[in-house]
């Protein structure tokens, strides 16, 4: 685990510990991929966020100007931290440990499922009924169409890879006989 990995967990760990007492957890989520999803979307922002030549006053003024009345005081002032110790590279990894903290306390976990096309409503409620059970949780669905499965599913939930993808078990297949006939 990178170091800027256990620095963004300690501030998602504060953050998520104020979001909670102001009971506002989802609403700060939702700002925080709002804000990380700008960063990343727009260069701009992120050179303007990282030029060390930029006085860090007019950084944040800057900031509160577009961020005042958008978002919660809370992310704003994780930000405006971020800003002040010149760590906005963390926002993204801080918002996926915010994201996994919430998950964790309410008892969600997200996956990605990749198909190789859009899964409708009712198959997507299958896959999240059929992994929470698996993993004990409420799964929330993130579907990513990926053409080179050539069928079946893989399923990201955290760290763990469930692949019952046509591609994974042709590459198995193709392994095995390799094994057998390389001996």
């Amino acid at each position: 685990m990178s170091r800027d990995t256990v620095v963004a967990k300690r501030y998602a760990k504060a953050l998520f510990e104020v979001a909670s007492q102001e009971q506002g957890t989802l609403e700060v989520e939702q700002e925080l991929k709002a804000i990380v999803g700008a960063i990343q979307s727009n260069d701009e922002i992120e050179r303007f966020l990282t030029t060390p030549n930029i006085s860090d006053s007019d950084k944040l003024n800057a900031l509160n100007r577009a961020l005042q009345g958008k978002l919660s005081q809370s992310v704003i002032n994780t930000v405006e931290l971020l800003v002040k110790r010149r760590r906005t590279d963390i926002l993204p990894d801080l918002l996926e440990s915010y994201v996994k903290l919430k998950g964790d306390s309410l008892g969600m976990a997200d996956a990605n499922v990749y198909s190789t096309y859009p899964l409708n409503e009712h198959e997507q409620e299958a896959v999240a009924a059929e992994f929470g059970q698996v993993v004990h949780k409420t799964i929330r669905v993130n579907n990513i169409v990926d053409k080179s499965l050539l069928g079946g599913l893989k399923v990201v939930i955290g760290d763990t890879l469930y692949d019952g993808s046509i591609s994974n078990k042709l590459a198995r297949l193709e392994k095995s006989f390799n094994d057998k006939h390389s001996r």
